[in-house]
């Protein structure tokens, strides 16, 4: 199997995934775009946009996603997006993944 079928595969399994097991995503205005897949590494770069981008859960909806992913999909690893298409700003997540608040917080997902 070339390296461009089995990118493809990851890419089609990790849109599958999200498409059937994170529905809310979308159910709220949102979306999201696998804007990279890095075959050799496993890293599948995810941007969530639409209505995410004014959300201010939307770092910790990425982050339960990069977690429950690896559960269905062991080759992936999700990363957050940077750049004008990330759903909030990169200081903000990363203050948001330190808060104790969310350390343990699971979406209805």
């Amino acid at each position: 199997m070339s390296t461009r079928t089995s990118a493809r595969s990851l890419e089609r399994r990790t849109r599958n995934y999200l498409n059937n097991n994170v529905p809310q995503i979308q159910e709220h205005g949102g979306h999201f775009e696998i804007e990279d897949v890095d075959h050799e590494s496993g890293a599948v770069t995810v941007a969530i946009g639409g209505a995410c981008s004014g959300c201010g859960i939307a770092p910790m909806t990425m982050k339960a996603i990069k977690r429950r992913i690896a559960d269905e999909i062991s080759s992936v690893t999700v990363r957050r997006a940077g750049g004008p298409r990330a759903a909030v700003m990169p200081d903000k997540t990363e203050e948001m993944e330190r808060m104790e608040e969310y350390e343990d917080y699971s979406p209805p997902f």
